[in-house]
């Protein structure tokens, strides 16, 4: 069997994508260094393969059905940028509610060290996540 040649950078950050589309968190794990990096939209990080293994087992417990669609990528070398859209439903209590559903123009970029992502940063307003979570939080939830 011949050998595989190496992804490339663009081709490892659509490979996230679709690990994140899939919910695949192990898939996501092998896809990350072990000191990967994740900065959200405010500029919090979180740091390693576990920590962030946790992280999305949470996240996509609290919004189950998120995906991310990718309308165009550009490529710098390791360095990735994706331009689309996220949705999702926002449940505290595992009910798909229509009015804690949201989407939103979002942007992502990737560091790619060898076929691995040593960081992956969002860029998107969430605030309207935040009202619909603030909302549930003081007892306006779904019905």
């Amino acid at each position: 069997m011949a050998n595989q040649p190496p992804l490339s950078p663009k081709d490892v950050a659509l490979a996230f994508v679709d690990a994140i589309n899939r919910h695949d968190v192990g898939r996501l794990c092998t896809l990350m260094t072990e000191g990967h990096r994740f900065i959200d939209s405010l500029g919090a990080e979180v740091r390693g393969r576990e920590p962030m293994r946790r992280a999305w087992l949470g996240y996509f417990h609290m919004v189950p059905d998120f995906t991310i669609r990718i309308d165009h990528v550009l490529c710098d070398a390791q360095v990735v940028a994706l331009f689309g859209l996220s949705r999702g439903t926002f449940t505290p209590d595992g009910t798909l509610s229509e009015r804690n559903r949201w989407s939103m123009p979002s942007a992502w970029r990737a560091i790619v060290a060898g076929e691995l992502v040593a960081e992956w940063q969002v860029y998107a307003d969430n605030e309207p996540v935040r009202i619909i979570i603030a909302n549930q939080n003081s007892g306006g939830g779904a019905s």
